[in-house]
């Protein structure tokens, strides 16, 4: 019922009578005065901080991934094994067999999901 309520309100709030043209007009002015310099959009990462030509961003943000992209698998690569690491005192040994951990893990997720755990 309060709910009923407050959508009335809100669509009597609403005012449907038109802007005219020299209040739109001077709205607009007083938008673009005090419209935020470009380093102040930088700061709040609505544009990016790049000095490059517009038409260069996309290919620059896709250069970018494609480092970032390289530079995981380099490390991927050097990363060492399971068995490196339960040598070095690192990982444990889990007694558990590879089936018991498998049902385990899908007990898991399937809680997960039902808001469990």
């Amino acid at each position: 019922m309060a709910d009923n309520e407050q959508s009335q309100s809100a669509a009597k709030a609403v005012d449907d009578a038109p802007i005219s043209p020299i209040e739109r007009k001077n709205s607009l002015e007083n938008h673009l005065m005090h419209r935020p310099d470009r380093a102040a959009l930088v700061d709040k990462n609505i544009l990016p901080a790049s000095s490059a030509a517009p038409g260069l961003l996309s290919q620059q943000k896709e250069l970018q991934k494609h480092m970032l992209g390289d530079k995981l698998n380099d490390k991927i690569s050097h990363r060492p094994t399971p068995e490196t690491l339960v040598k070095d005192g690192v990982l444990h040994e889990d007694p558990r067999s590879a089936e018991e951990r498998y049902e385990e893990a899908i007990e898991d997720e399937y809680a997960k999901r039902e808001g469990g755990a």
